[in-house]
């Protein structure tokens, strides 16, 4: 029983550890993440589980080595952004693919990847055709970017001498029942406003509202709850 409580105990303190190595070395952890990042990562979480069901009584080994690790990450994150010649060498630098109609294989090769990988991922891009782009890059993440040319490219407004109001993040007012007070704060509305809105719309509580959205136009967009088999709703103010 002992034992037990004993992996328990360690489980956590390793969960918590992860958790505050991983906002000391940045969200970048956990999405765009460079050879190092992976290599770090895969190593501390090995770290973390070992240090888990250690039972010599013995984690502070696992949990120096986790912190060792943990703070190279942050020193390189630091020094990487200081030099250019370092973050080159630690996450690489882009690689061209394809430009001005031109396929480099030797750059394909470098790139682990064939002609087949290469056509189907820009398709899944979007790009059915290699004519309509003018440049395929891979990013040091590993991700492809593409460029198309002027003449494929979708129409802007500026193309067309327009000048639209910039859209904004919509607030979250109400999730899951319950009323965001901050966000309505700053949104620049109240609890009057917002209550007439939803009345107009059929909601009599807050409860009954799954997701409550408002853009920067005051454009208030409600999701209720499928028991109320009601449908989203749109205002405007």
């Amino acid at each position: 029983m002992q034992e037990i409580i004993y992996i328990i105990l360690l489980s956590f303190g390793s969960i918590i550890t992860l958790f505050i190595l991983t906002k000391l070395m940045g969200y970048r952890q956990m999405s765009e993440m460079s050879m190092f990042d992976y290599i770090n990562g895969i190593t501390i979480g090995s770290i973390a589980a070992e240090m888990a069901t250690s039972l010599e009584q013995n984690f502070w080994q696992p949990f120096t080595a986790m912190v060792v690790y943990g703070f190279c990450g942050i020193f390189l994150s630091f020094a990487t952004g200081k030099s250019i010649k370092l973050r080159r060498f630690i996450t690489g630098k882009p690689i061209t693919l394809y430009s001005h109609g031109q396929i480099f294989e030797k750059n394909l090769k470098k790139a682990r990847l064939d002609l087949s990988e290469l056509l189907t991922l820009a398709r899944l891009s979007g790009y059915f055709e290699l004519s309509t782009l003018e440049v395929i890059m891979m990013e040091p993440s590993g991700k492809l970017s593409f460029l198309p040319k002027a003449s494929s490219r979708p129409v802007t407004p500026g193309d067309l001498a327009l000048a639209p109001e910039q859209t904004l993040l919509s607030a979250v007012l109400i999730m899951d029942g319950k009323l965001l007070p901050h966000n309505l704060k700053h949104s620049g509305k109240d609890e009057i406003w917002l209550s007439r809105r939803i009345h107009n719309q059929g909601f009599h509580d807050y409860k009954d509202i799954l997701l409550a959205l408002c853009d920067n136009q005051g454009k208030l967009t409600i999701y209720g709850y499928q028991k109320t088999d009601r449908q989203e709703a749109d205002i405007l103010i």
